[in-house]
């Protein structure tokens, strides 16, 4: 069976290192120079190390298989991290959510039972705000 010009292209790194592990004899150059290219790759280890196409394409194959295993591994362990990370921030949103909702249902509490006292607040702030802002405006 051929060996996939798609899987080699897209497993090279990984591919590269373990042709570099067989075959120390070929240099970095070269096989940048066959860069994925399956016909120039095999054809460049056959002249190097003598060795049939059949059992270059064999080891190939398996590099790639490998390859696309650590590639699946990978993945697999940026979706879990990702998921976790979601579940995260969506307990932390529920917990902001359900603090948001206490305190609005504290504050309307203490609204209903003291209205003047609650009133006096709210324009006390009222007039802060307004004063701080027109200091800052002008200023200007």
């Amino acid at each position: 069976m051929a060996v996939n010009q798609q899987v080699i292209q897209g497993s090279w790194n990984q591919i590269k290192g373990k042709l570099r592990e067989r075959w120390g004899q070929v240099a970095e150059d070269e096989l940048e120079e066959a860069r994925g290219n399956v016909d120039q790759l095999v054809g460049l280890l056959q002249r190097r190390t003598g060795e049939t196409r059949d059992e270059i394409e064999t080891y190939l194959q398996k590099a790639a298989a490998d390859g696309a295993s650590v590639v699946e591994q990978t993945k697999e362990a940026v979706v879990s991290a990702a998921g976790r990370t979601r579940e995260s921030a969506q307990e932390m949103a529920n917990r902001a959510t359900e603090s948001a909702r206490a305190g609005y249902v504290q504050t309307e509490q203490v609204v209903r039972s003291r209205p003047v006292e609650s009133l006096a607040v709210c324009f006390g702030a009222g007039l802060i705000t307004g004063v701080v802002i027109g200091l800052l405006t002008g200023s200007k």
